[in-house]
């Protein structure tokens, strides 16, 4: 006797089986509840629909290529979604000229802010904000302590803040 998915006790019983773990397979990879349902809902359709197509053996790992693609195929839009918006948001910046001087304006006086800054302020902020260099990498380099950088990054962005809020209150 040749079983087939396409049998509801069997559909039923792979439900039962797989799909509690199709779930949490799902959640871990959207980090998302409601995703995660959407995508068990999607591949339990499809085995549904392809029934004849799949032996009970098969199942799951059919259930789970399924799940995977259709994840795949969800970021791979958004990337594209978000390249389209961050290709129209340069475009817009690029042709409003109120935009662009305020920018540069900002860019500017933030500048200003970073040159205002006590020597080993400035420096420990560049090191970690321009060159990427990690606390310790930081300590290191100008052989210090952690905390000495820490207390150095703390005042740099704390009189940065200070600055970019009188900033925005002109």
């Amino acid at each position: 006797m040749n079983q087939n998915v396409c049998d509801e006790s069997i559909f039923s019983s792979i439900y039962q089986k797989w799909g509690k773990a199709l779930f949490n397979f799902s959640r871990y990879k959207t980090q998302d509840s409601d995703k995660a349902n959407d995508l068990v809902q999607e591949a339990f359709i499809a085995l549904w629909d392809h029934c004849k197509d799949v032996s009970p053996e098969k199942a799951k790992s059919y259930l789970y290529t399924v799940a995977n693609r259709k994840f795949l195929n969800e970021v791979a839009h958004l990337k594209v979604v978000q390249k389209h918006q961050s290709e129209t948001l340069a475009g817009v910046s690029q042709e409003d000229p109120e935009f662009l001087m305020e920018h540069q304006e900002f860019e500017t006086k933030l500048k200003k802010a970073i040159e205002a800054l006590p020597e080993g302020q400035k420096t420990a902020f560049l090191m970690n904000r321009i060159d990427q260099m990690t606390y310790s990498e930081i300590a290191s380099a100008l052989d210090i302590s952690v905390k000495a950088v820490e207390k150095r990054m703390h005042l740099a962005l704390k009189t940065l803040r200070a600055e970019i809020e009188e900033l925005k209150g002109r």
